[in-house]
């Protein structure tokens, strides 16, 4: 039998996926005729599902159902000329073919880069070709017969691409444009964002945070899947503290492993695979302020205000650092108690954090 649970980042799992409420929101939004918001951003920690959230909206939207109702969705790569994937991807709409194909230049030779140069077409004399102009009237052109467009983006960061995208994205979100965008990325590439100029939508955009997965379907997939009872599935469920990565690897863990292994045999391994596939590089990513900080939520499950006060060099800066790991999904926080949120990360903290 094939193993159900699914360890490799980005890839989606087709047996052991579990729903969250964030993915109902943005599509039960997305479903009004007039949706209160266009953008979303999703935020987390890696390997927390940001992935696995976007390609379940998108594949919402490009049901039978959905197509019926005029929706087209375009997944777009941020390390590429965005505008131009778009553009591209539009052109090959039946629509838009009949509408161009009058039109004195190939716009779509263009937007591929076939054409004599970078902006520019050929129609016997040289003009200026505007990908975003283009575009504009394209869209213009699909809300016109009813489509809407859903266009998702994985891992954004402020690069040159994203900045120009986001910046024509926002001219058709104020222009009223049938356009929605998910775009997903770890919480400091998407801040970086926000400070660049004529990006205000962008900021104001929703932002969704992944949330811990519910033990309870945890516990349920493991009885379904891996044919353990009960008590076992909800002490492995605990285990993994809702984290999806931790979710999908401890399951993988437990199918191929040796009929005399035992639980504790494989959360060692868990543990592992942690460390040197998620851990390590979050901690890399954190600033020293954030390490001090967390280095302090090592020893029990969960410390009230005061006490992290009492610890800190300087407290009064606790409630920037507190919002911000917040924010990233390295600690949880719940009415002035705040904890660690990944399964076993202070176990890594102190076993190869304490120094530096």
């Amino acid at each position: 039998m094939q193993n159900p649970f699914t360890t490799t980042y980005s890839k989606i799992p087709d047996y052991t996926y579990i729903p969250t409420e964030q993915t109902r929101e943005i599509i039960e939004n997305f479903s009004y005729d007039r949706p209160s918001e266009s953008v979303y951003k999703i935020t987390g920690v890696r390997g927390s599902g940001k992935t696995v959230l976007l390609a379940k909206i998108e594949e919402e939207f490009q049901s039978e159902y959905r197509k019926k109702e005029g929706w087209l969705v375009y997944r777009l790569s941020p390390t590429r000329d965005m505008l131009r994937q778009l553009a591209s991807a539009i052109c090959k709409e039946n629509i838009i073919k009949e509408k161009y194909k009058e039109k004195s230049f190939n716009i779509s030779a263009n937007v591929m880069g076939t054409g004599i140069g970078v902006g520019m077409a050929h129609t016997g004399q040289d003009e200026l070709f505007d990908v975003g102009i283009e575009l504009e009237e394209m869209i213009i052109e699909l809300a016109r017969c009813g489509k809407k467009i859903m266009i998702g983006v994985d891992e954004v960061s402020k690069t040159q691409h994203m900045i120009e995208f986001a910046s024509e994205s926002g001219k058709w979100t104020r222009a009223g444009y049938p356009v929605y965008l998910v775009c997903t990325g770890l919480y400091d590439n998407i801040e970086q964002l926000y400070n660049v100029n004529n990006l205000t939508f962008f900021r104001r955009a929703t932002t969704v945070k992944t949330d811990p997965l519910n033990l309870i379907r945890i516990s349920d997939i493991y009885i379904n899947k891996l044919g353990v009872d009960k008590e076992k599935a909800r002490e492995m469920a605990k285990l993994t503290n809702g984290y999806p990565y931790a979710y999908q690897e401890l399951g993988g863990l437990y199918f191929k492993k040796n009929k005399n292994d035992t639980l504790e045999d494989i959360k060692e391994s868990l543990k592992a695979e942690l460390y040197a596939y998620a851990y390590e590089k979050i901690w890399e990513e954190m600033s020293a302020e954030d390490r001090a900080l967390v280095r302090l939520l090592t020893e029990k499950r969960e410390y009230s205000r005061e006490e992290i006060l009492e610890k800190m060099k300087k407290p009064g800066n606790y409630s920037v650092y507190r919002d911000r790991l917040d924010k990233r999904g390295i600690i949880s926080s719940r009415r002035g108690y705040i904890s660690l949120a990944l399964p076993f990360f202070n176990e890594y903290i102190k076993d190869y954090c304490m120094e530096g």
